[in-house]
């Protein structure tokens, strides 16, 4: 088998042999983009006070990445923290803020857990047509959780004649995927599905024990996503979309990364679908109704380990169902071509139902969760294009049944020069409604149902400029954030019976972040960007001593201080396509929970570097088939790196294959 060295040296002369323009770009900064997630209305980037950044899922597809977390962790302000192997728990932070404070949406539909959490190990790019990440406050237009920022996945559009297309990959750590697709539509109706699986052993297989136990680390994920929109009139327009995924993860470790289990594993399944309804009822009166709804079914199972596994917690299970359903009418006022009102009403029902029993040398226990909540709320946008300046302000009042009302604001302006310069700056509050673990948790743990949002109050600057006729782009950002009201967990109420949960701590987080993109010849693409991120501890509330997640004065823990990231691409050749990218994150504070009480440690720095390529074999058009040669090696170098303590990132992962379309 060939070695990746001698693998990546065979593909650049390959490449250098052929030749065709096939779009491989390892970037994530556009000249030029008609944006929908910062307003919730087309308008152009250049015109939009927010900082956004959108990555199309062809250059996605053209680069091999199969996973939306590798295509936004290069976006600045944006870090992770992934805990190990494939299917592992991995959380997204924007500009500093927690975990939680990212709205995630598909095609409008919110698939955040309520409270805000997300695991983004099982999100996938087949069938996406673009990405769109705003990064600021956006709970005026989306409510609770979009605190920080909004990740909006929006899937295929078909048109033009049926295209069927399909790949197949395989690689390091007994990895094998294979994903398909049918695309096309007619001036009335357009249609996309897609299909796509996954299966791993997962880069903890070949570990094994001194006692010679043997760890699976095996991981499954299948997906299958869909759109139909029809437009039966001019001023009518019905966009139906499904995404349905079913996943499994084996993992052996506990949650210090030790190897500790055999058999234990989890499931997660979920289903989203969005029907999104518009129709102008005059030239300029538009209305528009989004029906949404997402289900998830999760749960572990940790069966005992032998007749001697009787110490700790030895075996222990849990299943938890939550589902949010949503309606949200809009009507949007054409005062004229440069000015759009928005007024708008949104009505969601959340429930969780849950339960889990374990089995301790202290005997059983179990435990279970039956509740719902209801919010309705009422917002508007003005959006007013004046000349050269764009000027949006809106507010939102939620109304919820958990926690009553809160009010959050946004406003900005962008100004475009005549020569290529652009100024913005934008403000906003938002917020993040607790979990319902916070609220009605019962038993060994009190949850609080007097608990408030946590809240935000943010603000940005940015330049932006465009020399050599666009063909460079640079921008750059400085944002501020304060953060109050932080939940958080008391192990010491005054009284029994009192709850474990309050709003107390808070912490500020601030930085630059700098854009640039150059085109300095035909197919050839250079973009790069640098973050700078001041977090801090304002007051740590009940966390005490070294060890806390919360030390005053300290940094917010797994948040890099700096990161840089600097892509190549050439799409110049005739048959081929080759890029590179490069990924640097900066020490972060973490805790190492294998003692307790935890110890602070601090990870270090690291830089990765992916190369992705593809070689046409059969030029597209050529009989109507087109056949692909693809690879991409992430972590080329293989750096050993941790983005949480405990749990190494992947080695040197190779992934080969190809795509057949027609």
């Amino acid at each position: 088998m060939l070695s990746p060295g001698r693998l990546v040296a065979l593909t650049t002369i390959v490449v250098l042999l052929f030749g065709s323009p096939v779009h491989a770009q390892l970037d994530t900064v556009k000249l030029e983009e008609i944006t929908v997630t910062a307003t919730r209305i087309p308008i152009a980037e250049s015109a939009v006070a927010s900082t956004i950044t959108v990555i199309h899922g062809d250059d996605l597809r053209a680069q091999g990445v199969t996973k939306v977390l590798e295509a936004i962790k290069s976006v600045p302000g944006l870090s992770v923290a992934e805990s190990g192997s494939y299917g592992s728990a991995t959380s997204l932070f924007v500009r500093g803020g927690q975990s939680d404070y990212v709205k995630v949406l598909v095609d409008g539909v919110a698939v955040n857990q309520p409270g805000g959490a997300y695991n983004f190990a099982h999100l996938t790019t087949e069938n996406i047509e673009r990405i769109e990440i705003v990064r600021g406050p956006a709970s005026v237009l989306y409510g609770s959780d979009a605190t920080t920022g909004v990740v909006q996945i929006f899937t295929r559009r078909g048109s033009g004649p049926t295209q069927v297309s399909g790949s197949v990959r395989g690689g390091t750590y007994g990895s094998v995927g294979f994903d398909a697709d049918i695309v096309g539509g007619t001036s009335l109706t357009s249609y996309a599905f897609a299909v796509s699986h996954f299966d791993t052993d997962g880069a903890y297989d070949s570990v094994e024990t001194l006692s010679g136990r043997h760890f699976e680390n095996d991981y499954t994920n299948t997906v299958v996503s869909g759109s139909i929109e029809v437009r039966p009139d001019d001023r009518t327009d019905l966009t139906v979309s499904l995404r349905y995924r079913d996943s499994e993860f084996h993992f052996p470790t506990d949650g210090s990364g030790n190897f500790v289990d055999e058999n234990s594993f989890t499931l997660d399944e979920a289903t989203t679908i969005g029907a999104d309804i518009g129709r102008f009822f005059t030239d300029r009166i538009e209305a528009r109704l989004l029906l949404a709804s997402n289900v998830m079914t999760g749960g572990a199972n940790d069966a005992q380990d032998g007749d001697a596994d009787t110490s700790g917690v030895y075996a222990f299970r849990s299943l938890q169902d939550l589902s949010r359903q949503s309606a949200d009418l809009r009507t949007n006022f054409y005062v004229d071509d440069g000015t759009v009102l928005t007024a708008g009403a949104q009505f969601e029902q959340q429930e969780e139902r849950s339960f889990n029993e374990s089995e301790s040398e202290f005997g059983p226990s179990n435990g279970s969760t039956d509740a719902e909540r209801s919010n309705r709320a009422y917002y508007a946008q003005a959006l007013a294009e004046i000349g050269r300046m764009t000027v949006v302000a809106g507010g939102r009042v939620d109304d919820n049944e958990a926690f009553g009302t809160f009010a959050t604001y946004r406003g900005g302006v962008a100004y475009g020069f005549p020569f290529g310069t652009k100024l913005r700056g934008s403000v906003g509050r938002s917020f993040k409604a607790p979990t319902f673990f916070q609220n009605f948790a019962s038993g060994f743990v009190i949850g609080n149902p007097g608990l408030e949002p946590e809240r935000a109050v943010s603000w940005e600057g940015g330049i932006g400029q465009r020399l050599w006729d666009g063909r460079i782009v640079l921008g750059g950002t400085y944002f501020n954030q304060k953060f109050r009201d932080l939940i958080q967990f008391n192990f010491n109420p005054p009284n029994p019976g009192d709850p474990n949960y309050e709003n107390i701590a808070e912490a500020s987080a601030k930085g630059v972040e700098v854009e640039v993109a150059v085109q300095p010849l035909r197919g050839v693409r250079i973009s790069g960007n640098y973050t700078h991120l001041v977090t801090r501890v304002i007051d740590a509330g009940f966390d005490t001593g070294p060890g806390a997640a919360f030390v005053e004065g300290e940094r917010l823990l797994r948040r890099p201080t700096n990161a840089f990231n600097v892509g190549v691409a050439y799409t110049g050749w005739r048959r081929a396509g080759l890029g590179v990218k490069v990924n640097h994150v900066g020490n972060r504070d973490d805790r190492d929970f294998s003692s307790f009480p935890a110890e602070p440690v601090v990870l270090r720095a690291y830089t990765t570097v992916a190369v992705a390529g593809q070689v046409a074999i059969v030029p597209s058009g050529a009989a109507g088939l087109g056949v692909m040669w693809t690879f991409r090696i992430e972590n080329l170098l293989d750096e050993h790196f941790e983005t949480v303590s405990g749990f190494p990132g992947r080695g040197r992962t190779v992934l080969v294959g190809g795509r057949v379309s027609r």
